[in-house]
């Protein structure tokens, strides 16, 4: 959609009043009001930030700042928020929390207990002792007895109680109690942060990756808590390091197979996870989303403390859970993966840095000067030039209060930013209209029609639901490059995606060949880190309608808002030091925002109407068989498949080298890059877009993105049909051997 006069608002004077009001002044509204907050930040209570340098500032620190007060950053120097947040949850590691701080504090009755010795830093190469014994027994699970006295912890627990009600302030600025669950099987992150809804109604003492490291465990704790009438929820920490467990599809972290009770009680526990953070965005992986262009936004993909690791994209990224959210959905009746998102922090420094323009740092003293985070150089497992800046999460609510801002975590009314405070709103109905917008209260009517960010599309219309988008700038950072809506959805066991920018700043026009919308343009001066406001918008908002939409499909929709592009932090520290900007990372960034998703779930007749796809479990009722090895070898190496997608009807042809490599050799009945080899070890197939494959167990196996991709071939009288093992029991794919083999015209 080109830019309409609802796009163009930037220069009127009632949206900048509105992006002016400050946030400590928004009122009680049912239309709901638009709080930042952080939802996951660490004190020198934590284990790692003590051992990072943070050794004086707590939890009282950490809610002084986001009110706007100064504070000291480890380092030494005063840091402070241009502009105070509405909402925070101190989220410290619980394990062993504050014993390693309260052993170095001579007032504390701990540093007189015995175990307070091995705790004590009295010269720098302590720290990193400590934190290997500390942290391993975590790891081995073999639990320091002595530092798990409830007499002590129960001590710590209430402290961090007590100072969030100090600073909870009804209408003025919010506080939770809350934690960080912290389980990291083989350095592979499982985090949540758990938040309590009541101060009041909490347990005792936090559950700990000590009791357990399983997500379950936890999950059946926290349902514990509930039916003792302590309300709580947990967010899922940045997937992208998880090395593809964070979204599991077949067996749960036990090892058993998944099933409607355990979706059922992820998403009652967890219904929000984090979409970016400093150690990297979890939105999605170019390898993921080859045709999305701003996929690769601030990616970090290897695993902490491990040497040249890196974390697989598959099972790591939000955008790919939803579309095997859906995929489970529609093949087995349940999704584990209805999440709302937030932006998090996961600073260790108490204090937080979320802008480019004022960034300090997020570890301790190991990042805490430009000439150290711009060294290139690793500490501690970390790579300070690869972190970000901090995200921010971002919630709607009636007033700024724990009950009103926990419900709306609840019903998922929350969106991400990456830490500029852009707001977006998103609603989805079968009823929306342009005129819509020029309603004064048309956000009231989105209500009444449809359904905000985190719902569900429930009435059973035929034609295609329509969304309402509006996105307005942060007033001190850059103006609105564009609003996209990306929408993923299923059929026959196989997912899909598609990016449509719906509206945008400018004259732009996408180009009619490939319907890609021009770059909004670039107004960064690289070498003095600068940038101008000259392009862009303030406000934009539009109505759009699905012109893909079918009825029988699940899909799910969401905003993903995109700023023109600025220096990024990197950018402003080497203009500090006189130097050029490092070469490894992007010059530039576009701030961006996003939406929860809605969900749309097909009615039982219209799922019937759809035509139904072929099931291995078809294929067995028929009397067809799988190949076993031999037969595989027969009919695939040395030779060339013709493989036909049925579900999209893309016909791909496939060479499998006798050296043990296959490649693309033809697409859609053109000549693919690699035509020209032939299916003899002699040649090696060393060309790049060769794939090692092996054939074993009655499967052909090629590894993608770092997971084994499986596929049983199965014949059928004279006919050959393969199933992926991703595409949840279909059988998918028309296999042929091409008669003539010889390189050529295909």
């Amino acid at each position: 959609m080109e830019n309409t006069p609802n796009a163009k608002v930037g220069a009127a004077l009632g949206v900048l009043f509105i992006l002016a009001t400050p946030a400590l002044a928004q009122q009680n509204t049912p239309d709901r009001n638009a709080y930042f907050g952080q939802t996951h930040s660490h004190t020198s209570w934590s284990l790692d930030a003590y051992i990072l340098g943070n050794h004086i500032t707590g939890p009282e620190e950490a809610y002084k700042f986001s009110m706007g007060q100064a504070v000291k950053h480890p380092a030494g120097f005063d840091v402070k928020l241009r502009r105070p947040l509405d909402f925070q949850g101190v989220t410290d590691h619980s394990e062993y929390v504050g014993m390693v701080r309260l052993a170095n504090d001579p007032t504390s009755p701990v540093s007189k207990l015995p175990i307070a010795e091995k705790l004590k830093v009295r010269q720098p190469s302590d720290v990193v002792t400590i934190y290997k014994w500390l942290a391993g027994s975590v790891a081995k699970n073999e639990p320091i007895k002595e530092l798990l006295d409830p007499k002590i912890t129960g001590t710590v627990w209430q402290e961090n109680i007590r100072i969030a009600d100090k600073y909870n302030l009804p209408g003025k600025f919010t506080t939770f109690v809350a934690y960080e669950w912290t389980s990291m099987p083989n350095s592979r992150n499982l985090h949540r942060n758990v938040f309590f809804k009541d101060s009041k109604k909490v347990p005792l003492a936090p559950f700990t990756s000590i009791d357990s490291s399983y997500p379950n465990d936890l999950w059946d704790w926290m349902d514990n808590q509930r039916k003792m009438g302590n309300e709580l929820l947990a967010i899922s920490h940045n997937a992208n390091l998880s090395d593809g467990i964070m979204f599991p599809v077949d067996e749960d972290y036990k090892g058993r197979a998944i099933d409607a009770a355990w979706a059922q009680q992820r998403m009652t526990n967890e219904p929000l996870t984090e979409m970016n953070q400093i150690k990297g965005t979890s939105e999605t992986n170019p390898a993921l989303s080859p045709n999305d262009e701003f996929a690769n936004f601030e990616i970090m993909s290897f695993l902490l403390g491990v040497d040249n690791s890196k974390s697989k994209p598959n099972g790591s990224y939000v955008r790919e859970a939803y579309q095997n959210g859906l995929a489970m959905q529609a093949t087995r009746g349940y999704n584990p993966y209805k999440m709302g998102v937030v932006g998090a922090s996961d600073s260790h420094n108490t204090v937080v840095s979320y802008t480019a323009s004022n960034f300090f740092g997020q570890h301790g003293n190991i990042d805490a000067t430009p000439e150290q985070r711009l060294s290139g150089k690793e500490d501690a497992g970390l790579a300070p030039l690869l972190t970000s800046t901090s995200g921010l999460g971002g919630v709607w609510a009636e007033e700024n209060t724990r009950e009103s801002i926990f419900a709306a975590m609840q019903r998922k009314e929350v969106f991400a930013t990456s830490g500029v405070r852009i707001k977006v709103r998103l609603f989805g109905g079968w009823e929306f209209t342009p005129a819509m917008l020029e309603q004064k209260n048309w956000a009231a009517t989105c209500y009444a029609l449809g359904v905000p960010m985190g719902g569900d599309l429930l009435a059973p219309k035929a034609k295609a639901p329509s969304f309402i988008v509006q996105a307005i700038k942060d007033p001190d950072e850059g103006n609105l490059d564009r609003v996209q809506i990306i929408k993923g959805w299923t059929k026959n066991g196989q997912i899909f995606e598609k990016v449509y920018d719906v509206v945008w700043s400018g004259n732009r026009k996408p180009d009619p060949k490939t319907g890609k919308l021009p770059a909004v343009g670039n107004t960064v001066d690289i070498k003095n880190a600068s940038y101008t406001n000259t392009i862009g918008a303030v406000e934009l908002k539009t109505v759009w309608t699905d012109p893909e939409f079918d009825p029988s499909l699940d899909a799910f929709y969401y905003a993903r808002v995109l700023q023109i592009p600025t220096p990024r932090w990197s950018t402003l520290d080497a203009k500090k030091l006189g130097v050029a900007p490092p070469s490894s990372v992007p010059a530039t960034v576009q701030e961006r925002a996003w939406s929860s998703p809605i969900w749309y779930t097909p009615v039982a007749a219209a799922r019937q109407n759809a035509a139904p796809g072929v099931t291995v479990a078809d294929l067995k009722q028929k009397g067809a068989t799988a190949l076993d090895d031999t037969q595989l070898k027969q009919l695939a190496v040395g030779q060339i498949l013709e493989v036909r997608n049925t579900v999209t009807g893309e016909r791909v042809e496939i060479l499998y080298g006798a050296d043990g490599r296959r490649i693309i050799t033809g697409r859609d009945g053109k000549p693919g890059p690699a035509s020209e080899y032939l299916a003899t070890s002699e040649l090696g197939l060393t060309a790049p877009q060769s794939t090692a494959y092996e054939i074993h167990d009655g499967r052909v196996v090629t590894m993608l993105n770092g997971a084994p991709f499986e596929v049983t071939v199965f014949k059928v009288g004279d006919k050959y049909v393969a199933a992926r093992s991703s595409e949840f029991g279909y059988a998918n794919y028309e296999v042929t051997p091409v008669i003539n083999s010889q390189p050529g015209p295909l």
